[in-house]
Parts: C-alpha cells; structure tokens; sequence
C-alpha cells in the first residue's frame, strides 16, 4: 500500500474533502397521465401503484 512521503496541509486536506458532495436524488413523473406523481426511477408509483413505461404499465399495488 502506498504511504505518502510528507504530511498533506489542512488546507489541501479541506480542499480536497470539499469535492464529496451530496447529490440530489433522481426523481421521475408517474407515466401514468391520471397520477403524474414524481417517485424513484425503477420503482412502483406509492400513488396509484402502477409500475412500466406508458406501453407496458401493469397495476402491481392496490392502493
């Protein structure tokens, strides 16, 4: 394993911890046209409950 050679400054330690950033998390609309709600892509519509792109939705939860 590699062990560096001098001690990294607190200044380049900060600037360089200061590149972790949270990323905001990816929403997407329901294609369902009646609900429209924003829920995670890949996932059951919580709302109407309905999972697939437009050609292919199928009710997957009674809600």
């Amino acid at each position: 394993m590699a062990v560096p050679k001098r001690k990294m400054s607190r200044s380049n330690t900060r600037s360089r911890r200061a590149q972790w950033k949270a990323t905001p998390v990816t929403l997407v609309a329901c294609a369902n046209p009646a609900c429209g709600a924003r829920h995670l892509p890949h996932t059951v519509c919580p709302d109407c409950g309905q999972y697939g792109p437009r050609g292919a939705r199928r009710q997957v939860l009674d809600v």
